[in-house]
């Protein structure tokens, strides 16, 4: 099996996104281990210490089952940051006293992550709430509210050197080139050495307005890679085709590989990577750009990961155990995980003209 270094060279890269905001610490543990076993370079979580102890449980009990694995080809853990307002870095709120008695409640049924609960039983479970908005134009009231999520200045040095990740990630938007570069300062002032530094960029300009073309967006990468290797971090770029869009189709993924198609003669040199709708639809149409597709050097999968494995992950919490220690669910679990991530593990690469950044 490729090490992370290696399935970026190879095409082959696969990367489970936790949740920027999501805080389910028994979800969070189950995904981390069996998206590992299955075969993922890197597990992406909040910068939350309970959150990061979470997802190292769930790797080293993937790496108890896999002694055959080696160390350098264990599985990055990388923590997500931000360098301002973000819709990955959000919760939801409302106030349950204010909702009618009578209302059929569209909030809870749209909720991908179950995070609001029933009536009469409270709000928005905060710990499993990522942000992904579905609910907020869902109510017919517009009771409910985004609440940003995001690390103060003074806190992020000190805390990378607490939870000493592989990689970070720093999401950000056009226009925001000096609140990265301060972003940058406070990572490099936590001396924590990363493999890579990700940088998450989609098609959304700070502060709204028309979206760029791919020339603007190239432009501005350029900019962020100047300053990563003045920085001395290795680049990975995560291009967002719909940003926190979940598995809702054929349309998401087309809209992350027709990112990948505009922006790959302009990008910078370093791996580019695929998020952001992405599903089990976006590596067939990867592999119809012919060696244009060969770029992209992997994928990321957040909602779809999730929600494939959520009946089993409510099962497991129902019961009081975690969906690694339940032998009647495991199995099922891991074929599941291993239908989304198997297709990349054995990509053929049509190309590999990729900048090592």
């Amino acid at each position: 099996m490729l090490g992370p270094e290696a399935a970026l060279a190879a095409g082959r890269w696969v990367k489970l996104i936790g949740g920027a905001s999501n805080q389910d610490l028994a979800s969070i543990e189950d995904l981390a281990g069996i998206y590992a076993l299955a075969g993922v370079h890197c597990i992406d979580v909040a910068a939350d210490p309970a959150v990061v102890a979470a997802a190292r449980r769930g790797l080293r009990w993937a790496a108890e089952r896999n002694p055959d694995r080696p160390p350098e080809a264990a599985p990055w853990l990388m923590v997500s940051l931000s360098d301002g307002a973000d819709p990955h870095f959000r919760k939801a709120w409302f106030d349950p006293r204010r909702c009618p008695a009578d209302c059929p409640r569209p909030c809870e049924r749209v909720c991908p992550a179950h995070a609001i609960a029933p009536a009469g039983a409270g709000g928005v479970l905060s710990e499993r709430c990522y942000g992904c908005g579905r609910c907020l134009p869902a109510c017919p009231l517009g009771l409910i509210a985004e609440r940003p999520h995001t690390l103060a200045p003074e806190a992020v040095a000190p805390l990378l050197a607490q939870l000493a990740p592989d990689a970070v990630e720093l999401h950000t938007r056009l226009g925001r080139s000096a609140a990265f570069a301060a972003r940058l300062e406070q990572v490099l002032a936590s001396g924590v050495p990363l493999r890579r530094l990700a940088v998450s960029c989609g098609l959304e300009r700070d502060g709204g307005g028309e979206p760029p073309g791919p020339p603007e967006l190239a432009a501005e990468l350029q900019e962020r890679h100047r300053q990563l290797r003045q920085a001395g971090f290795r680049p990975l770029w995560q291009l967002d085709g719909r940003p926190m869009s979940g598995d809702v189709g054929a349309g998401t993924a087309h809209a992350a590989v027709r990112l990948l198609q505009r922006l790959a003669p302009l990008a910078p040199p370093g791996p580019l990577q695929l998020a952001g709708g992405t599903n089990d639809r976006t590596l067939p149409l990867l592999e119809r750009l012919g060696p244009a597709g060969g770029r992209a050097c992997g994928v990321a999968f957040g909602s779809v990961a999730r929600h494939r494995l959520q009946p089993l992950l409510l099962e497991a919490q129902a019961r009081g155990r975690r969906l690694l220690d339940l032998p009647d669910l495991l199995p099922q679990a891991l074929a599941t995980a291993g239908a989304l991530v198997s297709p990349w593990l054995r990509r053929q690469r049509l190309s590999t003209a990729i900048p090592s950044g």
